[in-house]
């Protein structure tokens, strides 16, 4: 059988499976947002720099969720939109994938732009693995950022929906910021932020345009906001915000938000 391997364990997370699940625990520890979320952002860095905020984003999901998992991961490299068939490997097991609803999207499916070392997708999955053993994942890289495509890529993922009837959960990988300093970071993105309290992505657009924000996965979140709103979600709630500089003490930092949309 083939499956996508994991090309970042031992570098951006641990190889070691035990390693892994010691840490994953130490992550998700105490972390109560009191919400049950149908989709989530969570960024992607590793995870020394963005695990806590990554938990905070996966702890507003119901941890006993079965169902299937879609990713949507900004392509970091250029490539076009497209979906993986693949079950994908991490050091807690296979992750599933979910076929069925991978061919409802009716994407081009492009295994090679996924043997690709995109971290956007995949530090996301031994997240998944850990706190949902029994849910299936659909990756998604997404290419083209407007808000046009991302609107489309939303039709897709509700027009898959309703094709299978799979009861679904979305994942935005993005980070905010990159590269700033500290209060820069925070009141930019926050300011962007801030737009999604009401799941508004057209004011999302402007904000992170006029101020600049050098968020790389603002195509996913609006992808992730715009099909959970078709699917009943009405409100964007940030649940935890941090840099990279929380951990290093750096002055320029990358900006980090765990965001639920109920």
């Amino acid at each position: 059988m083939k499956i996508r391997a994991s090309m970042l364990a031992g570098t951006w997370y641990p190889r070691d499976p035990s390693h892994l699940e010691q840490l994953l625990e130490k992550y998700f520890r105490g972390k109560e947002p009191g919400v049950e979320a149908l989709g989530v952002v969570s960024p992607h860095a590793g995870y020394p720099y963005s695990g806590e905020v990554a938990a905070w984003a996966y702890s507003a999901l119901p941890s006993g969720f079965a169902g299937t998992i879609v990713v949507v991961g900004p392509s970091h490299r250029g490539y076009r939109t497209s979906v993986s068939l693949l079950p994908w490997e991490t050091p807690l097991g296979i992750l599933d994938n979910d076929p069925g609803f991978a061919e409802a999207l009716d994407l081009p499916q492009d295994e090679v732009s996924h043997q690709e070392p995109e971290n956007s997708l995949e530090v996301q999955m031994p997240f998944i693995k850990f706190r949902f053993p029994r849910a299936r994942v659909v990756p998604v890289l997404m290419g083209d950022q407007s808000l046009t495509h991302a609107e489309d890529l939303a039709g897709a993922i509700l027009g898959a929906v309703k094709c299978t009837g799979s009861e679904v959960k979305v994942v935005a990988s993005s980070d905010f910021s990159h590269y700033v300093p500290d209060a820069q970071a925070r009141e930019q993105d926050l300011y962007a932020i801030e737009a999604l309290s009401a799941l508004d992505v057209e004011e999302f657009y402007r904000r992170i345009a006029s101020r600049g924000v050098s968020a790389c996965g603002y195509g996913p979140i609006a992808t992730m906001c715009i099909a959970c709103r078709g699917l009943g979600a009405r409100e964007g709630r940030l649940i935890r915000y941090g840099t990279s500089g929380d951990i290093t003490g750096d002055p320029t930092v990358v900006g980090y938000a765990a965001i639920a949309v109920i």
